[in-house]
């Protein structure tokens, strides 16, 4: 990856965070903790690694996105926005009644979503069915999906994981976004999941653990994601609230939206981190 790409990537994000904080402050209501924690891992799926085309988000041959951590879906939509799938305008109504952008990925109404999501568990098994369909039809499209550690509770995550070694679906990427916080507390308090790597790797996956902050690590582990012959898993450490000083590894911001003063701090942070990327 050269200097310029990154930077790019880098400029792109923080614009994902800034989209994230303006819908959630507009819907009151939200997550930006783990969205902001994932912000990274969208933007370089959408804008370096997949095969789509924001012209014909239903092109049969598409690569497959499915968020299956569903509530984290703030950064994503900015996401979506920023690589022209729809206008930005539609952050500042987020979860409004009658708006495209819900609380929760909708296939139906969002241009770019490839799956509902939001029970969890969910996501990664229909991510599953998606890259099984790919085999049975012989197409190259890959499937990737994100999970929350948290989220890594869920038994369903564990046979889909198993479901996916059996079948050897080598063009699945599950992406693990661990910040270590969930709802309640730490994961490590709440349920133990860890080591996520190794219980992956018990169901046939390959893995790898890296920084979800580093575009080159990004960049590195999705090559050997697509360079091996088993279903990939990749554990990415992150900062819940990454960004926002005061959101940065505070659970409380797992499912809250900012007030109109904490709304401008967040605002001007990262405003002014975009104006040192852009220098």
């Amino acid at each position: 990856m050269t200097q310029e790409e990154r930077k790019n990537l880098e400029i792109l994000a923080c614009k994902a965070r800034i989209g994230a904080i303006i819908g959630t402050f507009n819907a009151k209501s939200g997550h930006p903790g783990g969205s902001l924690s994932a912000a990274d891992m969208f933007t370089y799926l959408y804008f370096k690694e997949m095969n789509v085309d924001p012209a014909n988000p239903a092109w049969e041959d598409r690569d497959r996105f499915v968020l299956s951590k569903g509530h984290c879906c703030p950064s994503l939509y900015a996401v979506l926005a920023l690589k022209g799938y729809f206008s930005w305008d539609e952050l500042s109504v987020l979860r409004h009644v009658g708006a495209m952008l819900q609380g929760h990925p909708d296939m139906k109404g969002t241009p770019g979503i490839d799956m509902s999501s939001g029970s969890l568990g969910q996501g990664i098994s229909a991510a599953c069915g998606m890259a099984l369909a790919a085999k049975l039809d012989k197409k190259d499209y890959r499937v990737y999906t994100v999970l929350g550690d948290g989220e890594c509770e869920e038994g369903e995550v564990w046979e889909a994981a198993m479901f996916a070694g059996h079948r050897d679906l080598d063009n699945l990427t599950v992406i693990v976004d661990c910040n270590g916080l969930q709802i309640d507390g730490t994961t490590e308090e709440v349920g133990g999941v860890e080591p996520i790597d190794t219980k992956f790797e018990s169901f046939g996956f390959d893995t790898t653990i890296i920084n979800g902050h580093d575009f080159d690590e990004i960049e590195q582990a999705l090559a050997q994601a697509k360079a091996s012959d088993k279903p990939f898993a990749i554990i990415m450490k992150t900062v819940k609230g990454k960004g926002v000083s005061f959101m940065e590894n505070q659970v409380g911001w797992h499912g809250k939206a900012p007030n109109a003063e904490e709304y401008k701090i967040a605002i001007d942070e990262l405003e002014a981190q975009l104006k040192e990327l852009e220098a």
